[in-house]
């Protein structure tokens, strides 16, 4: 056995339990520039692939569980028996205020603006403007969050405020669960 294979067996589990434990900790760690409040709820274990230094995440970003961003293109690697040097990659910059909704993927040199929601499961291939809502696969813009926020706010339950047992308290009361 190798010293690489041998480091990683006691590498890889203090590796995961950081991620599980200080998620942003861990990525910044990884070498992604985190340029203000971020939350990301799960692990960030490998969220930020291979170069998590090409990601750039803004103010006030919220990432859902499972998305994943992604700046290199695999595809390239069965051709690089005839182009050896074959290589593709690129950015991935977020700006301020997004929300990144559970298990979106974003790719390669994908901008994401100021103010924007990306809905689950969607896989961003092109940038997203300012202010925009975008879902699908790939992701497409299906609204503004301007318009979403005054939707919200007619719907909203009033307990966004909250956090741990009163919140689960107040949905309880609201849905008269036991």
């Amino acid at each position: 056995m190798n010293f690489r294979r041998l480091l990683k067996i006691f590498t890889v589990p203090f590796s995961r339990f950081y991620a599980v434990y200080d998620p942003v900790g861990y990525a910044r760690y990884r070498g992604v520039n985190i340029k203000g409040a971020v939350k990301i709820y799960g692990s960030s274990y490998s969220m930020f692939s291979s170069e998590p230094y090409l990601v750039t995440l803004g103010d006030n970003v919220f990432i859902s569980v499972n998305a994943n961003f992604v700046c290199h293109d695999g595809s390239t690697l069965p051709f690089r028996r005839d182009i050896p040097d074959l290589e593709l990659a690129g950015e991935i910059s977020v700006g301020n205020n997004v929300f990144i909704g559970m298990g979106a993927l974003v790719l390669p040199g994908v901008s994401i603006g100021n103010d924007c929601i990306v809905g689950a499961n969607s896989v961003v291939t092109k940038s997203v403007p300012d202010g925009s809502i975008v879902a699908g696969n790939p992701a497409r813009i299906v609204g503004e969050t301007a318009e979403f926020v005054e939707r919200a706010q007619v719907k909203s339950l009033k307990i966004g405020h909250l956090s741990g047992n009163e919140k689960v308290a107040a949905y309880k009361r609201i849905f008269n669960k036991p």
